[in-house]
């Protein structure tokens, strides 16, 4: 009961604190990619690059593209790549979260538990103008709007709540571990690798593909497809989802149990 007042709390200082926060964003977004000549055009081309050089690889080098239902490839790898995107780059901003806002950290009339939603909301907007990009590629290629595209909120807040927890529970570490930083670029990149983004997971053995689906990331990205390739809601994954809610409700629980924890120690080391 306590940590649900606890969570109650914080979603009641987001609301009452919503000009700060979206200033918070702004000023992140504009830090991270308005101060170079190129500006905002960066944020696309390091995506838009890798899905292009990963698409010539596996579509025109090799081949050998995975099975994708019937749909181009590479409608295929963007469905996939784009959420990965989102999920690797606001993890891996919103693990640093305290240590690059140090200053705020002694404010006493400042909720530092916002620090990594600033992050994860930064990401967010790359995110949707991606998917702009994901939906535009759709329609060029002949694919008209279905109901099913509806669902896709549902799995931008799953991204959300789970980055959310994670972020307070590797973002309170980080401020006495600094080797948590490489250890979360590390696991980022096995990640990539582990979850079927340009592969299919049908390529395993099917009595080992329970093992892949404990990534949540697979959740995610397999829910992407299922919006805009596959045509299926995520309630007819049922075990799936179940499994996905169990894992975001444990992480959140456990990353504001860590991060209030820690948070009265902030101020000694930083």
């Amino acid at each position: 009961m306590r940590h649900i007042k606890e969570f109650y709390r914080f979603f009641k200082h987001i609301y009452t604190s919503r000009e700060l926060l979206v200033t918070l964003i702004k000023n992140d977004f504009k830090k991270h990619y308005l101060g170079s000549y190129l500006g905002l055009v960066w944020a696309f081309v390091q995506p838009l690059t890798f899905i292009v050089v990963i698409w010539f690889v596996f579509e025109i080098g090799f081949r050998a593209g995975p099975s994708t239902n019937g749909a181009p490839f590479f409608l295929y790898l963007i469905s996939g790549m784009i959420p990965w995107f989102f999920i690797s780059n606001a993890f891996t901003s919103a693990t640093g979260a305290v240590v690059n806002n140090s200053f705020l950290v002694k404010k006493i009339s400042f909720r530092i538990s916002i620090l990594p939603l600033v992050q994860i909301s930064s990401a967010l907007i790359i995110h949707l103008a991606l998917v702009g990009f994901l939906i535009i590629a759709f329609l060029l290629y002949g694919y008209m709007p279905t109901i099913y595209w509806l669902q896709l909120p549902f799995y931008i807040l799953c991204s959300i709540v789970l980055l959310l927890g994670l972020s307070w529970l590797t973002s309170a570490i980080r401020v006495f571990v600094k080797d948590v930083g490489n250890f979360i670029a590390v696991l980022m990149q096995i990640g990539f690798w582990a979850t079927p983004i340009f592969w299919s997971i049908d390529m395993i053995p099917a009595q080992y593909q329970w093992i892949l689906k404990l990534n949540p990331a697979f959740y995610i990205v397999d829910g992407y497809r299922n919006t805009f390739i596959n045509g299926s809601w995520f309630w007819e994954h049922q075990n799936l989802t179940l499994y996905y809610l169990g894992l975001t409700l444990f992480c959140l629980g456990l990353g504001a149990i860590v991060f209030k924890r820690l948070r009265p120690h902030f101020g000694d080391v930083l």
